[in-house]
């Protein structure tokens, strides 16, 4: 588990950011704050497909754990094959940071992550839309989440504040998608 920044520290950054609004200056955007990093990383899953948890660091300060990136990639295999794809790290810092913004410790549910080709080409062709045939899922930059007892917009509006890549928000079907493209939104 991730240990807040000192009282101290809180205290000064809140007043640099008053500081910085009172004067006028340009306000630093998430993804102009991605690159700076004061705390340990930390990610929880439940698979909804398994019975599946995981809880752990996978960076601290700059520095990406590969032993703990080895890990998430196989935690989020594509569940219907057991392919193990490459997941890029920046969807955890994504993730990391929805729910500091959310102000929750309570492990994400993962309904979908990676996905090999074939299984991405038959949910395509059987699912009657919704797939797209160049989903990032094959590229291990997306993934399908929920956080139980969150409302999903309150999940949606986090990710999309961060201005960090897509979301998708599918409230039918219980899930907000998270990739690590282009801005965009659906």
């Amino acid at each position: 588990m991730s240990t807040p920044p000192h009282p101290a520290r809180r205290s000064f950054l809140r007043r640099a950011a008053s500081i910085t609004l009172a004067a006028g200056l340009p306000v630093l955007s998430a993804p102009a704050l991605a690159g700076i990093r004061i705390y340990p990383r930390h990610v929880a899953f439940n698979h909804t497909h398994r019975d599946d948890r995981l809880s752990l660091v996978y960076a601290h300060g700059d520095r990406y754990l590969p032993p703990a990136l080895d890990r998430l990639n196989v935690f989020l295999r594509d569940h219907y094959t057991q392919a193990i794809g490459t997941m890029d790290p920046l969807l955890y810092d994504q993730l990391d940071r929805i729910r500091k913004l959310l102000n929750t410790d309570i492990p994400y549910d993962v309904i979908s992550a990676y996905r090999d080709p074939q299984t991405n080409e038959r949910l395509r062709t059987t699912r009657g839309g919704g797939v797209a045939k160049r989903s990032l899922h094959m590229d291990g930059k997306a993934i399908d989440i929920r956080l139980p007892g969150i409302p999903l917009a309150e999940v949606r509006d986090a990710a999309l504040s961060l201005n960090a890549g897509g979301v998708g928000f599918y409230p039918r079907d219980q899930f907000v998608h998270i990739d690590t493209g282009r801005v965009r939104s659906w």
